[in-house]
């Protein structure tokens, strides 16, 4: 006789589904429901720091874009400190500096972008220093669980962050470096698989 279960079964998980953008982006969606829309400023005007633009694509396997991802990204202000209670310098943060913004790809061509200013070091665990990046993201048709990865910056010392040391492949770490096009520009492409398959984290 088969036994029992005291519990729910598990539900089969989903795809995003085509109504990411309306409950998240309603404006990518047609929908005029806000007067403006969660997560379209990272850092206001009145922000200090250095402004930057980066800008990229989400690429299949066979590196074709994707044009319906929805990316999120969190980052510190220029001096490293980020706008959440659990950091002891919350209080310090820079202002109008939001530290968390919300970018869609472009539905006809895949390019994302968001503009912001470059994030400071970062002290991590027992006191060791990160160098400066922007964590993403990432959710699209076909992808059942989002996918987080870092962006880091080609021309800042990152040869000491400790989490992009946790990668063994030296070459692999190249995925997460963000690409400087020109002074304030940064290009930063996501591949979800094949070659240069980009680096992705359990957190």
């Amino acid at each position: 006789m088969a036994q029992p279960l005291n519990y729910l079964k598990e539900s089969a998980s989903q795809t995003a589904g085509p109504y990411v953008h309306i409950g998240l982006a309603p404006g990518a969606a047609g929908f005029d429901i806000y007067r403006q829309e969660l997560g379209q400023v990272i850092a206001g005007p009145e922000t200090p720091g250095e402004r930057i633009r980066v800008e990229g694509m989400v690429l299949d396997g066979t590196g074709a874009p994707v044009k319906d991802v929805l990316l999120e990204v969190w980052q510190a202000d220029a001096a490293g400190i980020y706008p959440h209670p659990e950091d002891p310098r919350a209080a310090e943060v820079a202002p109008g500096f939001r530290g968390w913004g919300r970018v869609i790809t472009d539905f006809d061509t895949g390019l994302w972008g968001f503009d912001t200013i470059k994030p400071g070091v970062v002290m991590g665990r027992n006191g060791r220093p990160m160098a400066p990046h922007v964590t993403l993201w990432i959710v699209a048709r076909g992808i059942n669980i989002g996918l987080n990865t870092r962006m880091y910056f080609e021309d800042e010392d990152n040869s000491a962050d400790p989490v992009l040391n946790l990668v063994e492949q030296a070459p692999r770490r190249d995925t997460l470096l963000a690409r400087k096009v020109k002074p304030g520009l940064y290009r930063f492409d996501i591949r979800l698989q094949g070659d240069g398959e980009t680096v992705f984290m359990d957190i």
